[in-house]
């Protein structure tokens, strides 16, 4: 079983990797300054569920493949990047009354919850930063001398939970400084904030080197 330091420098790497704002914040964090905390919550599970899917397919290898194949690594970038840029676009044009990724009125119609965990799902798996961090750092802490399925499970509840809170907290630090600002030119400000940060995300991402 791994020893408890290298699980404590794990979790720290981890932790580092998940408060750093990325694409999963900034969609977390629009989704809950839209529809509120409970809401956004669907779109942390879909990125979850992403994060187990990479951790998985790093375990098995198949990660590996897809970052070395240059066809399948433009394709997985392309397809973030586009998606980031959509969301941008969309926020930039109508804000958040048109729903950060769903074309749903945020205040009087919230969308199913389903769309949401849909949207942290795709903006996960079409990732290729998240695919190369879990490929390069799980096998590192996993000792193939002992069994190697206990010590991945760890390793991956250990990453869902620091990823969930961390979401869970920037969730709850924008849906509360919503509530608290009065202005009524502040959900317009932050909507093109966050529209421009989505497409200039969307670009760095397309520019990603596969290297």
């Amino acid at each position: 079983m791994i020893g408890f330091e290298s699980w404590l420098v794990f979790a720290s790497i981890g932790f580092v990797a998940a408060i750093t704002p990325g694409p999963a914040i900034l969609l977390t964090t629009s989704h809950a300054v839209a529809y509120g905390l409970r809401y956004a919550i669907a779109t942390m599970l879909g990125n979850a569920t992403g994060l187990l899917i990479m951790a998985t397919l790093s375990a098995l290898g198949v990660s590996t493949v897809i970052l070395y194949s240059p066809t399948i690594f433009l394709v997985l970038k392309l397809l973030g990047a586009g998606y980031l840029i959509y969301l941008g676009v969309k926020l930039l044009r109508h804000g958040f009354g048109s729903s950060v990724g769903s074309g749903i009125k945020a205040k009087s119609t919230p969308p199913h919850v389903g769309k949401l965990y849909a949207h942290g799902l795709m903006v996960a798996l079409s990732n290729p930063k998240a695919i190369a961090f879990t490929t390069a750092l799980f096998p590192q802490f996993i000792d193939h001398t002992q069994s190697v399925l206990p010590q991945f499970v760890l390793l991956t509840l250990t990453f869902l939970v620091l990823s969930l809170s961390c979401l869970l907290g920037y969730a709850y630090l924008a849906e509360s400084t919503k509530n608290r600002t009065k202005s009524v030119k502040f959900p317009n400000i932050l909507s093109k904030l966050f529209g421009g940060t989505f497409i200039l995300s969307g670009i760095l991402l397309a520019g990603t080197s596969q290297e």
